[in-house]
């Protein structure tokens, strides 16, 4: 993981509003959701793993679920997940537990972040900057 301090942190947003912003430049509510924290996620590259810059947010008024919410945001940074090239460890499971564990399981789940990713999360988060004023 690697975070980029921004102007943005601390911004406070109705979260629909927010959606409306961000979703035609990119950005998606991501994975790890519930009622007390989300993500904005911006899909940066997916070459042997996944590169993501994910902005959090968290409720300060009314739950996330909830017409209405406003949220704070919190410190974007860039998450870098590196997928095994070989089967997983677990390929003597059999037919049945391989039908439901089909992905290989993760190189490195928090792997270090190549350059290129940085300087391109930091131009994003710029443009976020621009957008969020």
């Amino acid at each position: 993981m690697y975070r980029i301090p921004s102007k943005i942190e601390g911004k406070q947003f109705e979260l629909y509003k927010l959606e409306q912003e961000l979703k035609p430049i990119g950005y998606s509510i991501g994975g790890g959701w519930d009622y007390d924290q989300g993500y904005f996620d911006f899909k940066m590259a997916d070459d042997d793993g996944y590169q993501f810059l994910r902005v959090p947010f968290r409720p300060i008024e009314g739950a996330l679920d909830s017409d209405g919410a406003i949220v704070e945001l919190g410190t974007p940074f860039i998450l870098t997940h590196v997928y095994q090239n070989d089967l997983d460890d677990y390929t003597g499971s059999g037919n049945v537990s391989a039908s439901f564990n089909q992905f290989a399981e993760p190189k490195d789940e928090d792997a270090d972040t190549p350059k290129k990713y940085i300087d391109f999360g930091k131009e994003l988060v710029r443009e976020l900057e621009n957008i969020l004023h």
